[in-house]
């Protein structure tokens, strides 16, 4: 299995079922676009209508990972549909939260208005600073140089913030990230940074950054020790998980980060809180498990979930 299907594997098993394995970067979706046949598109419009289904999944695990794919994706087409999904105050946060960030990770103007609008009427503080953090994006992309704007992670992930200018020191960007009267949108930058470099001091300052008083900002330090998959991290990680009273996205993130570093503690704690009362949280440690079930019986994960599947003819 690739680093990176292993950094965030639901994410990964809802885009291959609905058919985008990896999430290209605008240039390449221009470029595909552009290429498609009309048969193609209306492949495409079917694949995307599946995705807005998804998106409304009564598992709010499942919900909350469509919107994430859509995101990464970066098509306007699915703007539409996420809007609706943050609109909907009877949908859990998680996925309120996911739409926010996929409306800023696709990056149009047309957003700004909502996106305004769930910033100061959403009831959930981690749905209020992930539209903030969209919006600093969208407006971000719009007078970034054209280099920036067409920056690629090399976790090839479509970020909710550029990482921070070169020039600043670990010590100072950790100094940003842990700074809780700094913007969201400058931590979020220093958190990428740090990622970056990826180096030890680096790797210790995002573990420090767990204990941020915001929710969201945690949540994004966990999927970014997934992303690292740096043993360090397990013991910061596996407390998170135990941590009952934590917000569910943030022990979710945690539970997937260490399927992605998959030493054997961290696997024995996995098959533990599969059984967690909170469904995001059991839910998580399951797929995190089936991921490494698959990982070591060999199975191809692309083949296996690009297959159709077995549909039950009603009687």
């Amino acid at each position: 299995m690739t680093k990176q299907c292993r950094a965030y594997p639901l994410a990964f098993m809802v885009a291959a079922r609905l058919g985008s394995l990896h999430a290209p970067c605008r240039r390449t979706q221009h470029r595909q676009r552009s290429e498609t046949r009309p048969q193609g598109r209306r492949k495409q419009r079917g694949k995307f209508r599946k995705k807005h289904r998804a998106a409304r999944d009564p598992s709010n695990l499942l919900a909350h990972e469509a919107a994430f794919a859509l995101g990464q994706m970066q098509d306007a087409e699915a703007i539409p549909a996420l809007e609706g999904v943050l609109k909907d105050l009877s949908l859990h946060p998680i996925v309120r939260h996911e739409a926010a960030e996929a409306l800023g990770a696709i990056g149009l103007e047309k957003s700004i208005s909502l996106l305004k609008e769930s910033l100061a009427a959403d009831p959930a503080v981690e749905v209020q600073e992930t539209c903030e953090l969209a919006l600093r994006r969208i407006e971000g992309q719009k007078n970034a140089s054209g280099a920036e704007s067409t920056t690629i992670s090399p976790y090839l992930s479509v970020d909710p913030a550029l990482p921070a200018k070169q020039g600043l020191s670990v010590e100072q960007l950790r100094e940003l990230l842990l700074n809780e009267q700094e913007k969201m949108y400058e931590r979020y930058a220093a958190l990428f940074a740090l990622r970056n470099d990826g180096g030890d001091y680096a790797v210790s300052a995002i573990i420090e950054s767990l204990g941020v008083k915001s929710a969201l900002l945690r949540h994004e330090v966990a999927y970014v020790l997934g992303q690292l998959q740096n043993k360090a991290a397990s013991d910061a990680l596996s407390g998170v998980l135990k941590n009952v009273n934590e917000h569910p996205m943030v022990r979710h993130e945690a539970a997937e980060a260490l399927g992605s570093i998959a030493d054997q503690e961290s696997i024995a704690l996995l098959e533990e809180f599969s059984k967690d009362p909170e469904p995001i949280v059991s839910q998580s440690c399951e797929v995190a498990l089936s991921m490494l079930e698959y990982e070591r019986s060999g199975k191809s994960f692309e083949f296996l979930f690009l297959q159709t599947p077995q549909v039950q003819q009603e009687s």
